[in-house]
């Protein structure tokens, strides 16, 4: 069995973008928790999931949050799990405050951080961290590689076809 993935949103708003993830793990077959906590305004419920989560069978936590996006490493430092912090586009900024809040990290207290809006992103690297230890997940992650490749080659192809004309 494998490890689940919590991940953990700062606002209901970001569900929309966290869609992505949670369809990709699904697509894994990765366990997954889905959980409303926010940094500023519950940072008693963030800590204490993320002090319990290891014992609670998660194997990484991704923290999706705009704004001041503090989560990420709210969590990460209450955990030695790895956290992935997922930067929403929910402000003026178009999400650069959030990719600088996520991405900036103090020395000790690592935070992985995907692109902004990059869901997708965030789950694959769930995966690719559980999947060291985890053979199903592994080929699963081989085989959509390849499924990458053959895409586009096939797209190539059909290029050349089209400009031979």
């Amino acid at each position: 069995m494998s490890k689940k993935v919590g991940i953990l949103m700062g606002s209901d708003s970001d569900l929309p973008i966290v869609k992505g993830t949670i369809n990709t793990l699904k697509d894994f077959g990765i366990p997954y928790e889905v959980h409303i906590m926010s940094a500023h305004r519950s940072p008693e419920l963030a800590s204490k999931f993320a002090s319990d989560a290891e014992g609670n069978g998660f194997g990484v936590i991704i923290c999706a949050a705009g704004k001041a996006a503090h989560l990420a490493g709210v969590v990460a430092a209450h955990t030695t799990l790895p956290v992935i912090g997922l930067p929403i586009k929910s402000s003026t900024l178009d999400g650069l405050d959030a990719l600088l809040s996520t991405v900036q990290m103090p020395k000790g207290i690592p935070v992985a951080t995907v692109a902004i809006d990059g869901a997708e992103n965030a789950a694959i690297l769930a995966a690719q961290i559980l999947g060291v230890s985890n053979n199903d997940i592994s080929i699963r992650l081989k085989k959509m590689r390849s499924h990458m490749l053959d895409e586009i080659i096939r797209k190539d192809q059909q290029l050349q076809a089209e400009l031979s004309i």
